[in-house]
């Protein structure tokens, strides 16, 4: 029997969001097949978001935390983090290091190959260089992943359009580039119960719902870029012409005091039910609550709960933002919004609430579409493919 291959997987933290989920999946489906011997480094789980390093633990994932890896940039930790990176691919034969995040992306490429590290390939789940942020910023990120691209043998990207992005800025890895769709653990969404059942019903009920609230939710970190405000804003709109419509909205951060206020001077306080975080466990819950979901994020790779309310059968409206457009057919399987719009946002939701119908032809297509293209396994597949192409 052949030696299994020895794959290193870097992360800066393991919180829980997308990113993590993904590189958590992956290095699951890895960890279960003998042909692999995989690791999983990272830094501490620190901030409100909750942590997935306990389930790694569970799921018997070899495990390296580095303390003083963080996402915010300190010159000092970060030196120490690259350092310690450099000596575990010194001591250990890796055969291939997957990088992922930004600063894992910078730091763990770099170790890899300064300690000689045979195959270097990265994962970009969102790009840290973004049209939000200050010019300075922009050019320094972009540079950063330039140069870094050269010492790198395979970029995967979640979608497209991260390609694109990055390929504008002439980000331009050694053997190019690779969409693998981020993967998520798809059977738990498509056993929620449709909202009309007696057991959907009895799950509203326990959250303070009656029959006739058309819930709409969100689920996201209350962070910057996250797009809240404008949810907030738009749901106003659609409470004022719809009485029975109400919000829910999942997630925590820094974010929340200023949200309810916001909501508070628009008159929907009272409408619009901050659930706080959960854990991911109970995000089929939640959207069993659902009847639509909204994501109106500004920027994001490929957001995993587009696919997951999809394949629970609620109908997503979204901003046409990064890899929105490759999980939504605009108008068949949901609706894309013009970024920052507010007015169209409310008459897509208005739309939903009017139609049953409607509802269920968005779901039942959206289902047929998300099933084979995001499902963990399939990503697990394509991932050992462009590994296996790399090594021979």
């Amino acid at each position: 029997m052949s030696k299994p291959v020895a794959v290193c997987h870097v992360i800066t933290r393991m919180i829980l969001g997308g990113a993590q989920e993904n590189t958590l999946l992956t290095v699951r489906g890895l960890h279960e097949d003998p042909d692999w011997d995989t690791i999983l480094v990272t830094g501490p789980a620190l901030g409100p978001e909750g942590e997935l390093i306990e389930e790694a633990r569970e799921l018997g994932i070899k495990l390296l935390i580095i303390e003083q890896m963080r996402r915010a940039i300190n010159p000092f930790r970060d030196l120490i983090s690259f350092f310690k990176l450099w000596q575990n691919f010194r001591k250990n034969d890796y055969e291939i290091v997957h990088t992922h995040s930004s600063k894992a992306g910078i730091i763990g490429r770099w170790a890899a190959f300064l300690a000689g590290v045979p195959l270097i390939v990265h994962t970009i789940h969102g790009l840290p260089f973004h049209q939000y942020q200050a010019r300075y910023k922009f050019w320094f990120y972009s540079f950063l992943e330039k140069i870094t691209a050269l010492i790198t043998d395979k970029i995967i990207t979640v979608c497209d359009r991260m390609t694109d992005q990055a390929k504008a800025v002439g980000v331009n890895p050694r053997q190019g580039y690779r969409t693998v769709y981020s993967g998520m653990k798809l059977e738990e969404f498509l056993a929620v119960p449709q909202p009309s059942s007696q057991s959907a019903q009895s799950l509203r009920e326990k959250w303070g719902y009656h029959e006739k609230d058309f819930v709409i939710g969100k689920i996201a970190r209350l962070f910057h870029l996250k797009g809240y405000k404008y949810f907030i804003e738009a749901f106003a709109r659609v409470a004022r012409e719809k009485p029975t419509a109400r919000a829910l909205i999942v997630g925590d951060g820094i974010l929340r005091e200023q949200l309810e206020e916001q909501a508070e001077k628009l008159g929907v306080r009272d409408k619009i039910q901050f659930a706080g975080l959960v854990p991911y466990s109970q995000i089929p819950e939640m959207l069993t609550v659902m009847d639509c979901l909204v994501h109106t994020s500004l920027r994001e790779g490929l957001p995993r709960v587009i696919p997951q309310a999809q394949a629970a059968g609620r109908p997503v409206v979204s901003y046409a933002i990064d890899g929105a457009p490759e999980a939504i057919e605009d108008g068949k399987t949901g609706f894309l919004i013009e970024p920052r719009e507010i007015e169209q946002l409310a008459r897509s939701v208005s739309k939903l609430i009017d139609s049953a119908e409607l509802r269920g032809q968005f779901a039942e297509r959206a289902r047929e579409w998300v099933v084979p293209r995001f499902h963990w396994q399939t990503m697990v597949k394509e991932i050992k493919k462009c590994y296996n192409q790399l090594l021979e």
